[in-house]
């Protein structure tokens, strides 16, 4: 490993415990270090800090630095969050944002806490992980199926009143804490009205587990009513779809390269305000869906809609710099659980839940002179591939009946 010159001493032995070179840049990762021991050394923090990475202990002090304005640290020209920086040195070298996050319980000067001090020690956060869903018993249908599936509830025409942004302060990640394990330590977790869930199980009763897809959701860009463009897959946690005119990537889906030969000025001119657009997070089986733009994003979540107690077809307002969480694998698979011991179309009727629209800049609604999603400039549809191969799989189950089509399709 070649180090720059005058490496301190402490500095080699800190970086002999690294998982991994971050964004596989040596020399930045030694900077990195090598900032961290310089502030370290002001306020004494050296030795705890080489006693956390070594015995890998979370009994142990915080660790703290002090908190810059826009709460990030500069190290040769590139930031990052400084808890990020150094949990992705020392324990996962695939962490994708803070987000993945969440700090111990006993830690003061958490990240989160927004405090003029914050702590950096990478034994003081645990990784946010997906929950171990518990399959759901499907029995074998007995009656007659229907000789094609049931057309979907239709939200196109139904114009319920919209909702602004629920503003609140919890943090972006999943609001109940996982054993290691990753199964949840509480069961209730505001689903009482949902019913009894745990019905006593039919004899031909079979399991059908949730699986994890390649891509978690599949993006559909329209203008108006015309799709343009190729379906995005998103395979990583974290995902920015804005306006501009880089090339997409696993993380990013530009908006701004796609073109449309029957484009016209009012899209053009939408499309101008998209700019940073909005950021997806898949963290701990939920989404939630980020405005970072400077214009709002409009959202319709049946999902969400059902948590807050809104109409299936509301649209929800999300301002710039605020989020929402816009699905809930646990919450779907309390539905599904239900839905399936009232018949086929029941579950059948829960693919609408697993399709969110979004629309950038431009509202849709009741309040609003466009009354569908279609009358917007510039919209997406986002498909949640999970929660849909599992009810495809529930659906087969149950005896779904012999056509080309499926709840995936």
């Amino acid at each position: 490993m070649s180090m720059l010159p005058f490496t301190p001493p402490i500095v080699k032995r800190l970086l002999g415990w690294k998982k991994g070179d971050l964004d596989k840049d040596e020399k930045w990762t030694e900077k990195a270090v090598k900032s961290l021991v310089k502030k370290l050394r002001k306020s004494g923090g050296l030795d705890e800090l080489e006693k956390a990475i070594t015995t890998q202990s979370s009994n142990t002090k915080c660790i703290t630095i002090p908190r810059s304005l826009d709460g990030r640290l500069q190290v040769s020209h590139r930031k990052g969050l400084p808890h990020v920086i150094y949990c992705r040195l020392w324990r996962w070298p695939d962490l994708q944002n803070h987000h993945e996050l969440r700090a111990i319980e006993g830690c003061e000067y958490a990240f989160h806490k927004k405090l003029d001090e914050v702590c950096v020690n990478p034994y003081h956060y645990s990784r946010v992980e997906n929950p171990v869903l518990s399959p759901v018993l499907v029995p074998r249908q007995t009656e007659d199926l229907p000789a094609k599936l049931p057309p979907l509830d239709d939200y196109a025409t139904t114009v319920p009143e919209n909702i602004d942004y629920p503003y609140t302060d919890q943090p972006l990640i999943p609001e109940t804490p996982m054993s290691e394990d990753g199964d949840t330590n509480d069961n209730s977790n505001n689903m009482d009205d949902l019913g009894d869930l745990s019905p006593s199980p039919p004899i031909d009763a079979q399991p059908v587990t949730y699986t994890e897809p390649a891509f978690w959701c599949s993006i559909s860009y329209y203008e108006l009513n015309h799709r343009v463009g190729e379906t995005f897959h998103a395979s990583q946690p974290s995902l920015t779809i804005d306006g501009f005119t880089d090339p997409s990537n696993q993380e990013r889906f530009c908006l701004g390269l796609l073109s449309h030969i029957n484009r016209t000025p009012a899209v053009e001119l939408t499309r101008r305000h998209v700019g940073k657009g909005v950021r997806l997070y898949y963290i701990g089986g939920e989404v939630f869906a980020e405005c970072l733009s400077d214009s709002a994003v409009f959202v319709q979540s049946p999902n969400c809609n059902q948590r807050y107690g809104w109409h299936p077809a509301t649209v929800c307002k999300i301002p710039p710099g605020c989020n929402l969480k816009i699905f809930n694998n646990r919450e779907f698979a309390a539905l599904l659980a239900q839905s399936v011991n009232q018949g086929f179309e029941s579950v059948y009727q829960l693919t609408k839940m697993c399709t969110i629209r979004m629309s950038f800049v431009k509202g849709w609604g009741a309040e609003y002179r466009r009354q569908t999603v279609t009358m917007t400039p510039c919209w997406i549809e986002i498909h949640l591939n999970g929660p849909l191969q599992w009810l495809d799989k529930v659906l087969m189950q149950m005896g779904r009946p012999h056509m080309p089509c499926s709840s995936v399709s």
